[in-house]
């Protein structure tokens, strides 16, 4: 390649999710790596084999391929599906509508669920371990019968034998800690050269610098979360041996409490700008929290006199209802503060989910961890007692003591298999409803283009109405969305009644003036929610599984970590790591070093679009003149600008135009269900970002290119939808237009 002014221009190809092949990026069966690593690479075909795919004569195809990133190891893949819900959680903050919030009021409120989550992943491993295994199976002869896995616990006092279980939650901690940090290794090296430290008044975009770097706060987080979950484990160990305390215990109890209560207050708070004081205070949190853990575990190692009683292993179930009540009360305060943010700071167009994406998200986060740890609980409380299903209003056999997991997790699989019902009929008559408009308006779009087709083409010109209303269905599931928020903010509020031991069972009795059959329908809808969402949770780990031994199934399973991680970790640390902190960073620096040679159009389909932008966005201004960007296939406007307006929403796109000299063409297709124009079409002004060179920034694809068949075919030409653009002619005279747009004076268009 030349390197002077008037070297070879570039062709950057950036593939979407789920990953893909050098090969199949560069349409080429023989590559190599010019750059990069196994886990991000760019690629070109080897030399002396031939051209890409798609190629235009005098510009060099070059592939960047990020998708291992995210679908690489069968480990990392399948070891993320527990980290679901924290990934939810994380997400959920970019969906407000001001970027001023991050570290604010609202930022703080989501750190604090983000906080209840780890919190509550902590309970459940308690419930299994302490308080199913140790405190209510143990101590029955029939329990362990046959288990010599459980027969040597017997032979521990009570409080000894709850110390050792305790480590069982705090190994998990260090599990999860253990998770993202292996995860983030591929991400090495990769930070941002000038950091800026979080404010909470602080407006922020993608082209702040630094805006990619989340190590600092994902440390600070990491600390606070491992603070608040030793601390958890510390107070339901010391509330278990409560019938042996003396001074020293109460001390211990005063003082778990308090870690805990410091680590709340520290969510609340910005993460400290300098980088040597949050080291010292974060080595302070992390000796203080072992402390208190290593007395805790000592001290009910070396305490006699403790009784175990039938029931519930002290003060658990109180924490269990109190977490989930104080969720709740979480999400209604997001909800509050989102849509007041909402009219402070309107959008230029309508929200997607109506501005609640973000209280949407939370509650979405918090269901599928209370999916997860009710699953664990009453899964484990079935095998301990053989295969009855635990039920206040059936108890066990004495002699297999009374295996019942709280009354908070029952309410939790009833208000699931609720929302779960609810929100399936919603969705089938909300398309159902729409489907008459959705048909409607694919008619007008097969009117317009195909105006002369014959009367033989009918059926197949069903087939393509139906495909552009089906790609349609996106835009119609916002109000389902919105009542499944609802409904999960109204099971969690049903949970309050557990702080009065009121469950299911009972409340159905009362109603029905105390009648039995009343009381036992109850039961069994309660159970059969238990065992829906036990089999969705399985149905999950299933995935997780064949992730190990199908690389087709990491690629499924990666479609939703490339959705989820693209953007930092600002609330959860256990989510796991933002893949753009390594390849919007490595793409600007390698489109830099092209642009310093000859002219760069970043090509990016579909996600990788957005990454592509996000790249722009953070150029240096001398490459800004030798860069222009091709997006097809694009969620930039149809998805990710109403979802994340904040980010990417009418301001940035037109930012993003403007540094690009409005060097950008956006391909599309009526049929995409995921793509779309970016700008509005007018015949007048005013024009969007009050320019009229947004007008010529999309171009609209026919698809498919007819309905009847080629003379030279023997089929009529396929519907393209999603993939591919590159072989399209569009896409090439799109790349030559751009090229020539950015080469430099004194030079002519490449040849042909």
């Amino acid at each position: 390649m030349e390197t002077d002014d008037g070297g070879e221009p570039v062709e950057l190809r950036v593939h979407g999710v789920s990953g893909a092949s050098a090969e199949k990026i560069l349409d080429h069966p023989i590559t190599a790596r010019v750059a990069g690593d196994r886990h991000a690479g760019f690629y070109r075909v080897r030399p002396g084999v031939g051209t890409a795919g798609g190629a235009t004569a005098g510009v060099a195809v070059e592939a960047y391929r990020w998708g291992a990133l995210t679908a690489g190891a069968a480990v990392r893949t399948a070891s993320m599906l527990l980290l679901l819900p924290f990934m939810l959680s994380n997400v959920a903050i970019w969906l407000r509508p001001s970027s001023a919030d991050r570290f604010g009021l609202l930022g703080g409120l989501c750190r604090l669920l983000a906080g209840s989550l780890t919190m509550s992943f902590t309970l459940a491993i308690v419930g299994a371990t302490m308080n199913l295994v140790g405190w209510q199976c143990v101590p029955y002869v029939q329990c362990r019968e046959d288990r010599p896995y459980l027969s040597w616990l017997a032979a521990l006092p009570v409080a000894p034998r709850l110390a050792v279980l305790a480590l069982v939650p705090l190994l998990s901690l260090r599990l999860f800690w253990s998770i993202g940090a292996r995860s983030a290794r591929a991400f090495e090296g990769f930070g941002a050269s000038a950091p800026q430290p979080p404010s909470s008044e602080a407006t922020e975009n993608l082209s702040t610098p630094g805006f990619w770097d989340d190590a600092r706060v994902t440390s600070w987080l990491r600390h606070i979360h491992v603070g608040l979950g030793a601390g958890t484990v510390d107070i339901s160990l010391l509330m278990g041996v409560s019938d042996g305390w003396n001074l020293a215990g109460r001390l211990l109890l005063y003082a778990a409490v308090g870690l805990v209560a410091f680590c709340v207050v520290l969510l609340c708070l910005p993460v400290p700008a300098g980088s040597v004081r949050a080291r010292r205070f974060l080595r302070l949190l992390w000796a203080t929290a072992a402390a208190v853990t290593v007395l805790t575990i000592s001290y009910a190692a070396s305490t006699g006199g403790v009784r175990s009683t039938v029931g519930q292993l002290p003060g658990y179930e109180g924490s269990v209802a109190g977490l989930v009540a104080a969720q709740g009360l979480l999400l209604v305060l997001i909800a509050v503060l989102t849509l007041a943010r909402q009219r402070a700071h309107p959008a230029g167009a309508r929200p997607f989910l109506y501005g609640l994406g973000t209280p949407l998200v939370a509650a979405l986060s918090v269901s599928v961890a209370s999916a997860f740890t009710a699953t664990l609980v009453f899964r484990v409380a079935d095998q301990l007692d053989r295969g009855r299903i635990p039920d206040p209003f059936r108890p066990n056999p004495p002699a297999l003591g009374p295996l019942e997991p709280p009354v908070t997790y029952w309410w939790a699989a009833l208000a699931g298999l609720t929302a779960l019902l609810f929100v399936t009929v919603a969705a089938a008559v909300t398309l159902l409803a729409s489907r008459r408009r959705r048909r409607a308006r694919a008619q007008r779009v097969i009117e317009e283009d195909y105006p002369d087709a014959p009367a033989a083409a009918r059926s197949r010109l069903g087939a393509v109405r139906d495909t552009i209303a089906r790609s349609h269905v996106t835009e119609e599931l916002g109000p389902v969305l919105v009542a499944f928020f609802v409904i999960s903010s109204l099971g969690l509020a049903a949970v309050v009644l557990d702080l009065v031991g009121v469950g299911p069972t009972q409340i159905a009795a009362q109603i029905s003036g105390h009648s039995r059959g009343t009381a036992v329908l109850a039961a069994y809808v309660t159970d059969a929610g238990i065992w829906i969402i036990s089999l969705l949770v399985i149905g999950l780990l299933i995935v997780g599984f064949r992730a190990y031994r199908s690389a087709e199934t990491r690629r499924l399973v990666a479609v939703l970590w490339d959705l989820g991680t693209f953007w930092p970790r600002t609330v959860h640390p256990f989510a796991p790591p933002c893949y753009a902190a390594r390849a919007v960073p490595e793409l600007a620096k390698r489109v830099s070093a092209l642009a310093a040679r000859g002219p760069v159009v970043i090509s990016g389909h579909s996600h990788g679009s957005v990454l592509a932008a996000a790249t722009v966005l953070q150029l240096p201004s001398a490459a800004l003149s030798r860069v222009a960007l091709l997006s097809y296939g694009s969620p930039l406007h149809r998805i990710y600008a109403r979802l994340y307006p904040a980010y990417l929403g009418q301001q940035t796109l037109c930012e993003l135009g403007k540094r690009l000299d409005w060097r950008w063409r956006n391909l599309w297709r009526d049929t995409d269900p995921i793509g779309g124009p970016v700008f509005a079409r007018r015949r007048e002004p005013p024009y969007p970002c009050d320019a009229p060179a947004t007008q010529a920034v999309d171009v609209r694809l026919r698809d498919p290119r007819a309905v009847t068949v080629d003379p030279a075919d023997t089929v009529p030409p396929p519907v393209e939808r999603h993939w591919p653009y590159h072989t399209q002619p569009e896409y090439q005279a799109a790349l030559r237009e751009l090229t020539d747009q950015i080469r430099p004076p004194g030079h002519g268009p490449p040849a042909g």
